[in-house]
């Protein structure tokens, strides 16, 4: 495949409800995984892709991103739709070798990881059953590339982001949540009392926005 992925596969053969997450800057492919089998009791297929773009850490480190940091300047547009070609290739290879249930696909970001979800789930938001951003913005130079916008109605979206975020301040989340609410995006909101991370409190309403999502429909189909 393109990408160097981690997976974590639940038991039974599948096709398994599955969740795309992508890292933030300086992390890499096994970042979010250790997550997986506490989500949702460890119901979802949590596939864990690493950016292309490597971020020297110091020492003999590197990290990973999707696209370069401007450091407040423009978005490097070329670079984020480079970077979405990259993953949409990762993901259609994705359904192909893994037991995917493509009709309960969720999109998970952290940080910068964020607005590759951003890119992703409203770039086809038919694709997908649900998108979650956790700590991230949604860049307004991006819109101008995201002709489906009006038409994610239908795509559920959970933001998450703490008060006290170093690295992401939170008044860039809740311009993002403004955008959204004026294009009738489908929007749940958390703010916590936490820095640039995932805390007990989030992940708990993050499994359960997904289980009432992305899960709950199987359990009712049934």
């Amino acid at each position: 495949m393109n990408l160097i992925h981690t997976i974590f596969e639940p038991e039974g053969a599948g096709p398994h409800p599955t969740l795309l997450t992508l890292h933030g800057w300086g992390a890499n492919a096994l970042d979010l995984l250790g997550l997986a089998p506490y989500l949702c009791g460890g119901k979802f297929l949590v596939l864990c892709p690493q950016g292309l773009l490597q971020v020297p850490l110091g020492g003999a480190g590197v990290g990973y991103g999707w696209f370069p940091i401007t450091m407040g300047g423009p978005l490097d547009l070329r670079a984020v739709m480079a970077a979405r070609e990259e993953l949409r290739t990762f993901l259609a290879e994705a359904l192909q070798r893994y037991p995917i249930d493509s009709k309960k696909l969720a999109v998970l970001g952290f940080s910068q990881g964020g607005v590759m979800a951003y890119s992703l789930g409203f770039g086809e938001p038919e694709r997908f059953a649900a998108l979650a951003v956790l700590s991230s913005w949604l860049p307004q130079d991006l819109l101008s590339t995201l002709p489906d916008v009006p038409a994610t109605e239908q795509l559920p979206v959970l933001i998450q982001h703490g008060s006290r975020d170093e690295l992401v301040d939170i008044g860039r989340a809740r311009q993002s949540v403004e955008t959204l609410r004026n294009l009738r995006v489908p929007i749940t909101y958390r703010e916590y009392d936490m820095g640039h991370e995932i805390s007990a409190r989030s992940f708990g309403d993050l499994s359960a926005w997904l289980q009432e999502k992305v899960l709950s429909p199987i359990v009712l189909a049934s």
